[in-house]
This record gives structure tokens, sequence and C-alpha cells, in this order.
């Protein structure tokens, strides 16, 4: 029986939506994004199931009130109600992005997941008959312009054993990489395959050649792919990975190779079934994967970390804590591993 199976049959009573925008300073913009509850019959404290849009467009976020979404349903079929939907009534299409559309689909079905478990009085490992294990995660924090070792440093100072996934470009020097070789960096994103020109990184061969060769450990993400590029990476293929174009198991099959590597953003699936259809492909063709987030800022995040935490525990995560991304981090943090704690539905 496939992951989603485990879960599609889960019934499900909703009575009434809610929405909550939330908004915090990151160290690389203002983060706003919207929790999404869903509420019905349950016991008290125990009735309401929670996700997180995270549509990056800030005047895109949802008006209370949109969603009638009141019902008997099972997730299957809440699923294709929600597919259904025009998720951004009003708007023009011309300005809502795929992935926004994802975004806020994933919202709605992750809260309908976390309700329907809780209803059932279960939660999610139970469900797919796996145990949750302490997660391994990443901090990623922004290198500045020009990029310096000075942030990389100042969380080495703070924790000698934490360890990063880092946003590489065309200002790495050759002083600059060596100086990171042995900062433990375990992810380069070399960010290749984005639209937007302030998020899109480098198509450069010889980046890519430096980094590979400097970082011979590292998992190398979302190159651009062409006969250069290919032929720097070629003594590295089996580190390249994936990020922006995953978006379920067809994605995968159109990639430019089988990889060895994939990092799962729930958010980008969509659709539950999408997700968990990706996950079986994945160990079924043993490719190996990790976590990736969005900037969440609240339950989004801790339903990552137990995914994470049922599928690819010991993988290099990129799902610090949500204080990591803070521009001046408090004094105690969490470290990595992360225990999961109590787990109740799907948070």
């Amino acid at each position: 029986m496939s992951l989603y199976e485990q879960v599609a049959d889960l019934p499900l009573t909703v009575e009434s939506v809610e929405y909550e925008r939330r908004e915090r300073e990151t160290t690389k913009f203002t983060r706003a994004t919207t929790v999404v509850s869903l509420s019905g019959p349950g016991e008290d404290g125990d009735n309401r199931g929670a996700g997180e849009d995270v549509t990056y467009d800030a005047d895109l976020h949802l008006i209370p009130d949109e969603f009638d979404l009141a019902g008997e349903y099972t997730i299957d079929s809440f699923s294709e109600t929600v597919d259904s939907l025009d998720l951004f009534p009003g708007t023009e299409s011309a300005e809502v992005d795929d992935h926004f559309r994802h975004y806020r689909q994933w919202a709605f079905e992750s809260a309908a997941l976390d309700l329907a478990l809780r209803q059932a009085d279960t939660h999610l490992g139970a469900e797919l008959g796996r145990a949750y294990d302490r997660v391994q995660f990443v901090t990623s924090p922004p290198l500045g312009d020009p990029p310096s070792l000075d942030r990389v440093a100042a969380w080495r100072e703070r924790d000698p054993d934490i360890e990063f996934k880092l946003d590489a470009d065309d200002g790495w020097t050759d002083d600059l990489v060596a100086e990171l070789a042995d900062a433990g960096v375990r992810v380069v994103d070399l960010k290749a395959l984005y639209e937007d020109s302030e998020v899109a990184g480098s198509a450069n061969p010889a980046l890519y050649r430096r980094v590979a060769e400097a970082f011979p450990d590292a998992i190398l993400e979302d190159p651009a792919w062409t006969d250069e590029t290919a032929t720097a990476l070629d003594s590295a293929r089996e580190r390249v990975s994936w990020d922006f174009p995953i978006t379920g198991v067809e994605s995968v099959r159109n990639l430019p190779f089988e990889p060895a590597w994939l990092n799962i953003k729930p958010s980008r699936f969509g659709s539950l079934s999408s997700l968990l259809d990706t996950i079986d492909f994945c160990e079924e063709h043993e490719i190996q994967m990790y976590g990736g987030g969005q900037f969440e800022l609240g339950v989004g995040r801790r339903q990552l970390h137990l995914l994470a935490s049922l599928c690819y525990p010991d993988s290099p995560n990129d799902v610090a804590p949500t204080e990591y991304n803070d521009p001046d981090p408090p004094a105690e943090l969490p470290g990595s591993p992360l225990s999961v704690g109590e787990v109740r539905g799907f948070r």
C-alpha cells in the first residue's frame, strides 16, 4: 500500500475555516504567511487542524471567509474539492505564479490532514507505520553582498558543530571558497533555475567546477544543466540535487538524469498525494532525500520537522527552527539533531 493510500480514506468533518496572517523580519526579507485553520467536531483543544500558506507575494494572502468548506469528506475527496477551487478569487491569473497555487493548496491539505488525524485520535507516524527519529538540520544564512565568511564564522563561534546550506554566486572568489571549505558546508545551492533575477543564481561552469572541487562531499543543488555545466560537474554527478522544479513524480522523471538526491519541500507539491507519491518514488528508486523550507513562521515549519523525522531524518535538512532566520537570533537555540517531541495529528 502506498503512503498516500494509508491516509487517503481518513474521514474528515469540517465545520469552519479561519485565517491568521503572520509577519516577521528574517535575515533576507519581511516574511508574511497565513495560517489556515479548519475546525470540526472533536475534544476540546483538539478539534482544529492547521496548515500554512507560504505564498511570497504579501498582497495575495488570504481574505477571511473566501471559501465555504463545511462538510463531510475523506482526505482524498477534500483534496479533490480544494483542487477544483479558484484559490485566488478576484486576482488576475497572470499575477499568480503556479508555485503560489501549490503553496495555497498545501496549506488547506496539510490543515485537513492535521484535523482528520486528530478526529481519528491518531497521528501521522502511526498511520504510516513509521517511528519518529531525531532530525538533523543545517542552517542557511545569507553571506552578504559582497559575500564573506562573517555570518558563517559567527554561527560557528556559537556552535562549532553547526552545518550549513549556502547559496553560491559569481561573487564566490577563490579565497572565499577556500575559507568555506572546512566550515561544515553540507549543501551548496546554485539557484540557477529561478526566473526571478533577485533570486536566480549562476550558470557559470567555472563556478560549478570550483565548488565541486572545494566541497567534495557537499550536495550541489539546482545547477543549470548545459553541455558546459554538465562537463564541469561530471565527476560530481552523484551529488547533484534538484529543488525548484520538483513538484511531483513526473517532474522527477523529467530531470536531465535520475538524481541521487532531491530536496523535498512539501509546499511545492500542492497536494498530499503528489508529495507522498514522490517520497514513495524516491524510496523505490533509492533517491536520497532531504527536507527544505520556505521561511515558514509557524505550524508549517513544525510539519517539515515531522516529515523529515519520518522519512529522511539523517539528511542535511534545511529546516532549522524559525529562530535561526531571525536577524538577531536568541541566545538559546535548539541544536541539531532536533527532538520532535509530542505529536498529535500532523504537528
